[in-house]
């Protein structure tokens, strides 16, 4: 599988002005991941020698990734912070490997001073799971970069997560955080036309909330305004409300890795609420998804179309 050819406007949560220097397409994107940690809750260890992880990438991008997004520090939960040192000798090899093969490259991190360094090697954006809150200084980063930035919600950092995992309505507390993150980091001087959204599916939620958030990710990304809505990043692959939910008959959940199934189910759904883009753990069978979803809605589109058509003939 390969990416679509040429350049044509991104999907209704991307507006045309939105998102420069990121691929578009007519079609939920797909962003594979790339974790350099010994620690990652699915697949830590599998890519730590920086030519692995370069191949693993490539890799990535050659069964349909329009995205890679490369991370050196773990937030699973319960996960330890590195030094910022480390993260960069992680990630720095791989973000300048991938960019020379021409590959579209996101960096995963909480630290402004990683993210300046992964720009400057040629990342096009900053997948931040703090939303801005983990560094004072990120938000500065990507404003000078003019980049795009995920604003992901986030009330912690992973070692004491599900402590704060309490909420009156998980939608509108959501909702209405992730709207102040959003706010604050426009008012730090990040271009709005640059900013995207994620639920942050597994920080600070159980599962229940995870699944009510799914259910309502038209709500999450109205934050930007009728007719203007933020593009929203949706990262559910592998997590562990997706194992729980299928674990077998002793209760035991479902290993990460063989929920890559329902990771697809999941992606052919957030496509279908207007997704702008998936990041997945396996590329292939998501990629498959998000285009046997965007000629449904194509096919959507032309019945509308002709049903219109056919009733003004009519009158």
């Amino acid at each position: 599988m390969t990416h679509d050819a040429g350049a044509r406007a991104a999907p209704g949560p991307a507006a045309p002005g939105r998102l420069s220097g990121l691929p578009s397409a007519p079609r939920t994107l797909v962003m594979g991941v790339v974790n350099v940690t010994p620690d990652s809750f699915s697949d830590g260890g599998s890519w730590l020698a920086p030519e692995a992880a370069v191949a693993r990438g490539e890799e990535l991008a050659a069964c349909g990734a329009d995205i890679v997004d490369v991370g050196g520090e773990s937030t699973r939960p319960g996960a330890q912070r590195i030094p910022a040192g480390e993260e960069l000798r992680r990630v720095m090899p791989v973000i300048t490997g991938l960019v020379r093969a021409g590959i579209c490259v996101s960096i995963d991190t909480m630290r402004g001073g990683v993210a300046e360094q992964a720009l400057r090697a040629g990342a096009r954006m900053v997948n931040d799971v703090s939303g801005g809150l983990a560094d004072p200084d990120m938000t500065g980063v990507v404003a000078a970069a003019g980049v795009p930035y995920v604003v992901n919600h986030w009330r912690g950092h992973s070692a004491d997560m599900y402590g704060k995992a309490v909420y009156d309505d998980v939608v509108a507390d959501v909702r209405a955080e992730l709207s102040l993150r959003v706010h604050d980091v426009i008012a730090d001087g990040v271009d709005p036309s640059q900013i995207i959204v994620d639920p942050g599916l597994g920080f600070a939620k159980h599962a229940p909330h995870n699944w009510a958030l799914i259910a309502s990710l038209p709500d999450i990304m109205a934050l930007g305004g009728p007719g203007s809505p933020f593009p929203l990043l949706f990262a559910a692959s592998r997590k562990r409300f997706i194992g729980r939910l299928l674990a077998g008959p002793d209760g035991e959940p479902r290993p990460f890795t063989e929920s890559d199934d329902a990771t697809v189910a999941l992606t052919a759904l957030a496509a279908a609420a207007g997704a702008w883009c998936v990041r997945v753990h396996e590329v292939p069978a998501n990629a498959d998804a998000v285009r046997v979803v965007a000629r449904v809605q194509e096919a959507q589109r032309e019945r509308a179309a002709g049903s219109g058509q056919a009733g003004s003939g009519s009158q």
